[in-house]
């Protein structure tokens, strides 16, 4: 089974409560109260966030954690990649892959491919579409005009 790690889906929640109010300084007490999640959780969350460049730190007695980019311009496959590392479902789709099968394997390209359709359609998928009430069908040319728009 194809599954997202707690974390990373931890961390689309919280990127999705912060794209509701996308001008807004979000404290991770505020954050965790908001995606009821544990404040420590949410902490660790925001740090992996922000290293990776999709938040940005304030400081300050009103400081807390801000969206790096507006939320059109920020994609599902950007926050799994913060939160898990590159996306690889086999281990052979990873680019650093040690399995003991790669000389004699015969389906590693059909698995890279099948890797790279999952990606792409991740990162069709903006943080904006995130936070509408729910996707019906995920058009991937509608989403890609509406993200071309949303970048000018």
């Amino acid at each position: 089974m194809l599954r997202m790690s707690k974390m990373a889906d931890y961390g689309t929640v919280v990127m999705t409560a912060m794209a509701r109010s996308p001008d807004r300084v979000h404290s991770a007490g505020d954050l965790a109260a908001l995606a009821h999640l544990p404040a420590p959780t949410v902490s660790k969350i925001l740090k992996m966030l922000a290293r990776h460049e999709l938040l940005e730190s304030v400081r300050g007695a009103k400081g807390g954690y801000a969206l790096a980019r507006p939320p059109a311009a920020i994609t599902i496959a950007e926050i799994i990649d913060a939160m898990e590392g590159p996306l690889a479902i086999t281990e052979c789709s990873s680019t650093a892959s040690v399995c003991e099968q790669e000389g004699s394997c015969s389906v590693r390209a059909n698995w890279r491919t099948i890797n790279r359709a999952i990606w792409r359609a991740l990162n069709e998928v903006s943080l904006a579409e995130m936070v509408q009430p729910r996707l019906h069908a995920v058009d991937i040319g509608a989403i890609r005009t509406r993200r071309m728009e949303a970048k000018h």
